[in-house]
C-alpha cells in the first residue's frame, strides 16, 4: 500500500512539474505577440523602414560564459548590436559590461532585480528604471535611451510610466528561444525562418549555443542584403506611433 501510495505522489509531482513548464513555454510565446487592442500601450517590436536594417539584441541577466566568444563573433563581422543589462548582472560582471561598451555595443536597461513589472506599483517601476539607469551609467559610462521589460511582461502602467521616464520600451519579433538550450541548428531555422527589414532579433548572452548559431545567423542576413544593427539605429527617430500590431510607423507613411 506504501508504495501504490508514493507511486501515485510521485506520478502527481511529474505533472505538476510539467505544467509548469508547459506554462513557462506559452509565456515565452504570448510575450513576442502584440495584443490586437487598439487603446493598449505597446512596446516597439518591429519598425516599418525602408532602410535594409534588423536589429539584434541581446538580453543579460544571468551568466557569462558565453559572452566573450558572442563578442569575438560580433567583432569579426563588424557587427554592432545592442545589450539589454539587468543591474544583478552588472554587479556580478561590471569588468564585462564595460568590455561590451568599449567594444562599442550599445546598452539597454532591462531593470534593477528582474522582476515582472507589470506587477509592480508606479513607485516600484520608478525606482527600477532609475537604478538599472544609474548603475550603467556609473558602470560603463553609457547612457541608456532603451528599455525591455523582464520575460517580455508590460501593461500599460508600465508602458506609460517609461515613456514618462524618457525611454523607449522595446520589445522583439524574432525570439531565438536560445535560452531553452535549442541546438545551433534550431536557432539559425527559427531565427532566419522570415526575418525581414524591421524585425528586432531577441538573443541571451548566455545561451549555450548562441555563440555557434550567431555567424550562420549573420552570414544568411548579408547574403539577403540585410544588415545588422543596434536597435536604436533601426527605430524611427521623430514622429512616430507604435500601431497595434507593435509596429512603430512614421505619421503620414
Amino acid at each position: 500500500m506504501y508504495l501504490v501510495i508514493a507511486a501515485k505522489r510521485r506520478l502527481l509531482q511529474l505533472l505538476a512539474a510539467a505544467a509548469f513548464l508547459l506554462l513557462l513555454v506559452l509565456l515565452s510565446r504570448s510575450a513576442s505577440l502584440p495584443a490586437a487592442s487598439s487603446s493598449r500601450l505597446l512596446p516597439v517590436y518591429e519598425v516599418d523602414t525602408k532602410e535594409p536594417f534588423v536589429a539584434v539584441s541581446f538580453d543579460a541577466s544571468w551568466g557569462a560564459e558565453h559572452t566573450e566568444e558572442i563578442l569575438d563573433v560580433l567583432d569579426s563581422y563588424g557587427v554592432k548590436t545592442t545589450f539589454f543589462l539587468v543591474n544583478l548582472w552588472l554587479e556580478d560582471y561590471p569588468e564585462l559590461a564595460k568590455e561590451i561598451t568599449a567594444r562599442g555595443h550599445e546598452i539597454g536597461l532591462h531593470s534593477a532585480t528582474h522582476p515582472d513589472m507589470a506587477k509592480l506599483s508606479k513607485e516600484q517601476i520608478d525606482r527600477e528604471l532609475n537604478d538599472n539607469y544609474a548603475l550603467i551609467k556609473e558602470t560603463t559610462g553609457f547612457e541608456p535611451t532603451l528599455f525591455r521589460p523582464p520575460y517580455g511582461s508590460y501593461n500599460d502602467a508600465l508602458i506609460g510610466a517609461v515613456h514618462e521616464a524618457g525611454f523607449t520600451p522595446v520589445q522583439w519579433s524574432v525570439d531565438s528561444l536560445d535560452w531553452q538550450d535549442l541546438t545551433a541548428d534550431e536557432i539559425v531555422r527559427r531565427v532566419t525562418a522570415d526575418i525581414h527589414a524591421g524585425d528586432i532579433v531577441l538573443f541571451h548572452n548566455n545561451g549555450r549555443h548562441t555563440a555557434e548559431a550567431l555567424p550562420r545567423v549573420l552570414d544568411y542576413l548579408q547574403q539577403q542584403g540585410l544588415q545588422a544593427v543596434p536597435v536604436s539605429s533601426l527605430l524611427l527617430r521623430e514622429d512616430w506611433y507604435v500601431d497595434v500590431n507593435g509596429v512603430q510607423r512614421g505619421y503620414g507613411e
